[in-house]
């Protein structure tokens, strides 16, 4: 891809994400997703490959349908209550259309279809950007109209994430599709919580990028793309596939990583709300999750493959280390010990 249009259309996403989070009228934040929108598709098909032209498509057509969808809302509730601000949505047709319209950007369940197939067609560094900072300008509309939104419907669809992303993710050999049914899972998380503790949600937001970054970061450099390249890439930099681990376990959730502190949060808040049943629930489908990150984890670290005849094993890259792989990996294991401090500054 020329250095000028990448440096273009990173420049319009940074433009476009900002002019999203920092809006408070609709209109400011709908131009801000379509700029987002636009930027995005060149990288997805810059490869020029027809997976990523089928992917550029579905995504481009996805996204249309969900800024239609918001724009629409945004309107009825002006037509209605005569208010432009994000935060006073009052009608209900609006707060309905516009929690279809964010779930669509988001991908979660039943509007998940197009993010594993484009997240597929898609490389490394574009999955890491619609993995996180694609997903920033959506959270942050959800934050804002949190008040406005149905509770039964938000949980009914976190609930539905959370099954349908751990299900799915089970039976995954490609390593782009496991983590996109792992973002859909740790969305129904944030979803969960988005009516009763908004900040939750931002929290459980950060620490999901942070961490999925990092693996995306890893993966691209090993150049790991399948559950088998995973397994003989422990010679390419075996300190770094023992890091790997860590952070898959993180995102996994498990203590004393920096994944349980966000769980940890979402089932302490959604039992003083007396919603026990939820919070078991979705407790025991982030087990789903579990199994297949211990199976990456497994992989990529304890196990060989079985060979009955003589290969060259690939041997250490002298491809660097990208420095932002080191802090993220570092936070995504350390950072529960810091929960105090986290809790203060939200």
């Amino acid at each position: 891809m020329n250095p000028q249009a990448k440096l273009i259309s990173t420049t319009s996403l940074l433009l476009g994400t900002s002019i999203t989070i920092s809006s408070n009228h609709w209109m400011t934040a709908w131009i801000g997703l379509e700029i987002n929108t636009l930027a995005i598709l060149p990288l997805i098909s810059k490869t020029h490959h027809p997976r990523a032209i089928e992917a550029s498509t579905k995504y481009f057509l996805t996204q249309a349908t969900a800024s239609t969808l918001l724009l629409f809302a945004s309107m009825i509730n002006a037509w209605f209550s005569g208010q432009w601000d994000i935060t006073q949505l009052t009608h209900p047709m609006s707060c309905m259309l516009s929690t279809v319209a964010i779930s669509i950007k988001l991908g979660l369940v039943p509007f998940h279809f197009w993010f594993p197939e484009v997240l597929q067609g898609s490389t490394m560094t574009t999955c890491l950007l619609l993995a996180t900072i694609m997903k920033f300008p959506p959270i942050t509309l959800f934050y804002l109209t949190s008040p406005s939104l149905n509770s039964t419907l938000l949980t009914s669809m976190a609930i539905a994430s959370a099954a349908l992303g751990g299900w799915m993710g089970l039976n995954q050999t490609q390593t782009r599709k496991v983590l996109a049914f792992s973002s859909i899972a740790h969305l129904g998380w944030m979803t969960i919580i988005l009516n009763y503790d908004p900040n939750l949600t931002l929290i459980t937001f950060y620490l999901y990028t942070m961490t999925t970054s990092a693996i995306f970061l890893i993966l691209n450099t090993t150049n790991t793309l399948k559950l088998p390249t995973v397994m003989t890439s422990w010679t390419k930099i075996p300190s770094l596939t023992t890091i790997f681990m860590l952070t898959l376990l993180s995102l996994a959730g498990l203590p004393p990583l920096t994944g349980f502190l966000p769980k940890w949060l979402i089932i302490q808040e959604l039992t003083k709300q007396e919603l026990t049943a939820t919070a078991t629930a979705i407790s025991l489908l982030s087990l789903l999750g579990l199994f297949f990150y211990l199976r990456l984890a497994y992989c990529a670290t304890i196990t060989l493959p079985p060979n009955f005849t003589n290969y060259m094993k690939q041997w250490q890259t002298n491809k660097p280390t990208n420095p932002l792989t080191t802090i993220f990996t570092s936070l995504s294991i350390m950072l529960l010990p810091l929960s105090p401090m986290v809790l203060t500054i939200s």
